[in-house]
């Protein structure tokens, strides 16, 4: 186990990696879009399953885009989604953020999702990230802000959630509110031209609520972050069993809406 994968406190239990089959580069990298054009090359660290990725691919054609994860097991998902898409300018590889096997200078577009957040050193991966990218291309990372997650109705239960989980991140030694810190690491991590901005996940209509509160609803009971919940004390597991229905009730509420905003940054390399 890399030690990348090690600090994912999020493991990879089925109800994690179905909340990241659902990302597109349309609704989790919307502030990269207008970068992309074709015959770009691109690496995609932290890819999970690989949609962003397949995405990438599918935007930069026929240039090559790299996907990478500390895990393999995900990685042949990512290679099934990316056979399903008839995608073949795109690879995946297990690799280590910290330590990543590419020369340097030697891509056009660094990407990462929600990565940072879940790392003991972020400044470092984000060093390693800059290292890779050429002379005048990008290192792009968005991330959550999971003290900054807003919903209705009111719920002391998903309140208990919020804290829970944030809880569980910081005693991995990561940073669950990673969003709000982006522009602070890339300026520790060197990067002399770097574009902040913003942007929101929201989930409110009947189908999204059932997806997200469902997905939360099997993952705060059945996850790496209930194990290490349960064995750090954060929680018992009545509590997160009280944690789940309350879930389970916001999604059928027909008032439910939920929010949570993530940070983003595009870093410049300087020619």
């Amino acid at each position: 186990m890399t030690s990348a994968e090690q600090a994912y406190g999020q493991g990879h239990a089925e109800s994690v990696v179905r909340s990241q089959q659902w990302r597109t580069v349309e609704n989790s990298a919307g502030y990269l879009a207008p970068e992309l054009r074709p015959g770009l090359s691109v690496l995609d660290i932290g890819c999970g399953p690989g949609t962003i990725t397949v995405d990438l691919a599918e935007r930069v054609a026929p240039g090559r885009v790299l996907g990478v994860d500390p895990s393999a097991a995900v990685l042949e998902e990512a290679r099934a989604n990316a056979e399903q898409a008839g995608r073949g300018n795109v690879t995946f590889e297990q690799g280590d953020v910290y330590a990543l096997d590419i020369p340097d200078d030697s891509v056009d577009v660094v990407h990462a999702h929600q990565v940072l957040l879940h790392l003991t050193d972020p400044v470092a991966a984000l060093r390693e990230m800059l290292r890779i990218a050429r002379p005048g291309g990008l290192v792009a990372v968005r991330d959550t802000d999971y003290a900054g997650a807003f919903w209705w109705p009111a719920d002391e239960r998903l309140t208990r959630w919020q804290q829970v989980y944030r809880s569980v991140a910081q005693a991995n030694g990561a940073e669950p509110d990673g969003g709000r810190h982006l522009l602070a690491w890339a300026n520790a991590a060197g990067a002399s031209e770097v574009l902040p901005s913003a942007s929101i996940w929201c989930h409110s209509t009947p189908a999204e609520r059932a997806w997200w509160g469902g997905m939360w609803a099997q993952r705060i009971v059945d996850s790496r972050i209930a194990e290490q919940a349960v064995e750090g004390g954060h929680a018992t597991p009545a509590e997160l069993e009280e944690i789940s229905a309350g879930w389970r009730e916001w999604a059928a509420h027909p008032d439910g809406w939920f929010a949570i905003p993530h940070g983003e940054i595009l870093c410049r390399v300087d020619d």
